[in-house]
């Protein structure tokens, strides 16, 4: 399908706390109001050199109680005029934005603060499709503006000591891994996680964490088949991915919006095995089993609720110059939604923004 990553994906400091300043301040714009962006916000006021300068919301009284809640200086609703992002994105002293809008409102929303000449950090799914990421892709670039997508788990200390240990040869070569995450979501066809519109579904919001397992310790398969569950509205509610490789490894991935599961991933190899303990998107102990010993265990801790690790390196990025991060890079992400979009076509799922 595409060719290998290279790995591991590792920080050059993996120790590094991401409280602490690399550079100068910037200023961020957080563009929608949300769960995920409280989250987030609360996260990058922890960093010493981010300051969290405007927001945006479609109306401007959810614009003016998130600027209450963080001490926000500048807040923008919709107006007769102009959006509350576009009044946002006008903003001269903004630095970044972090748009944490549903996917379908991605695209528009990240190639408008490009064109204003802001930096981007963009919640994941990246975009719908992969026709959307690759002329991001190519605005970022001609630009010389720094955009990355917000996969999260891929920064955290437990997700780099993985990747670390797999690469590392303890567990021999790895063969096979397993993954996934999914949990009852009660239906509605306006909700965010259902309605076409907004390109709801198990795959654009759940499929990238058990992807990350098989991407970081084999990197992008060269065959995918997948089989889902697809409801009257056209959203898949769960989905199963076999990824295949050239030297035989395969892994198996599940997503849900219909039940519970274990949340865990396994990495086995020809020595020993790898297995998560807590959410695979966010694990916080590890098992190392090589062969007939005794298992080791490693336990992580994270900085408040975990998104600081990826905003520290945003920060960093954009304080040296960087137009994309090379722990997580921007092929990465098209190649992601060039993997999505052959899945989307195999379950027979579509969404209005692929036909634009």
């Amino acid at each position: 399908m595409t060719a290998p990553i290279a790995k591991p994906w590792l920080f050059s400091q993996p120790d590094q706390d991401p409280r602490t300043a690399t550079g100068r301040t910037l200023r961020w714009g957080i563009i929608a109001t949300g769960g995920i962006a409280n989250s987030v916000s609360k996260d990058l006021a922890l960093l010493a050199d981010a300051e969290i300068h405007a927001v945006s919301s479609r109306t401007q009284g959810a614009a003016d109680a998130f600027a209450a809640q963080f001490g926000i200086p500048h807040a923008f609703g919709d107006d007769d005029g102009a959006s509350g992002y576009q009044r946002l994105l006008a903003h001269e002293s903004v630095d970044v934005v972090y748009v944490a809008t549903p996917h379908a409102n991605h695209f528009q929303i990240t190639l408008a603060a490009l064109n204003a000449g802001k930096h981007v950090l963009v919640e994941k799914a990246f975009t719908i499709n992969a026709r959307e990421a690759a002329e991001l892709i190519a605005l970022a670039r001609s630009r010389n503006l720094f955009l990355m997508e917000a996969v999260w788990s891929r920064f955290l200390p437990s997700m780099q000591r993985a990747f670390e240990i797999s690469a590392s040869g303890e567990l021999g070569q790895v063969q096979w891994v397993n993954a996934d995450l999914g949990f009852p979501a009660e239906y509605s066809p306006t909700a965010r996680l259902w309605a076409v519109k907004d390109g709801g579904g198990a795959l654009l919001d759940l499929s990238v964490y058990p992807l990350l397992w098989a991407l970081g310790t084999l990197g992008f398969p060269q065959t995918v088949s997948a089989t889902g569950s697809v409801n009257d509205d056209g959203v898949d509610a769960q989905n199963a991915l076999t990824l295949g490789y050239h030297h035989g490894a395969q892994a198996q991935l599940t997503s849900s919006l219909l039940a519970h599961g274990p949340r865990a991933a396994t990495v086995a190899g020809s020595r020993g095995y790898l297995h998560t303990i807590g959410s695979i998107n966010n694990p916080r102990e590890l098992t190392v089993k090589i062969g007939f010993e005794a298992p080791r265990m490693e336990h992580f801790d994270v900085v408040g609720r975990g998104y600081s690790y990826e905003l520290r390196e945003v920060t960093r990025c954009i304080q040296q110059g960087l137009t994309e991060s090379p722990v997580m890079p921007l092929d990465d992400s098209l190649n992601v939604m060039r993997l999505f979009d052959g899945v989307r076509a195999q379950l027979g799922v579509t969404y209005p923004n692929d036909a634009h």
